[in-house]
């Protein structure tokens, strides 16, 4: 098992930063890849980025590309999203979860709960 909590989010005005972080607890936090996920109101989650479990691969989604940027540290078992030039379009509950180097959903057998991020225009 591996937990994780979501911390971070907030109310921002369009075109500021937030950083977002996931604590992981249980198991190795080192052997998972990693990915950040969101989710708008009556839409369905969709893939942000990914990191592997060292940290030397990222990708992402092509709408954050270039304003993201995810990271983690292994030595204290937290993974991060750091958001730039925030969109109204950004809104949504920003998810954290472990498993398979993917975007497919379905290859991410750890969740946390959420962070809600809302952007105002």
């Amino acid at each position: 098992q591996v937990q994780l909590v979501e911390s971070g989010g907030g109310l921002m005005q369009a075109g500021g930063s937030l950083r977002l972080s996931c604590a992981a607890s249980g198991r190795t936090f080192s052997n998972y890849n990693m990915a950040w996920f969101r989710q708008a109101p009556g839409k369905e989650r969709e893939f942000v980025a990914g990191i592997s479990w060292s940290g030397g691969s990222t990708f992402y989604a092509d709408s954050v590309k270039g304003r993201f940027t995810i990271s983690r540290d292994n030595a204290k078992n937290r993974v991060y999203l750091q958001m730039n030039s925030l969109k109204p379009e950004d809104t949504a509950v920003y998810y954290c979860a472990a498993g398979s180097y993917s975007s497919n959903y379905g290859d991410y057998r750890y969740w946390g709960q959420g962070t809600q991020v809302t952007v105002s225009s």
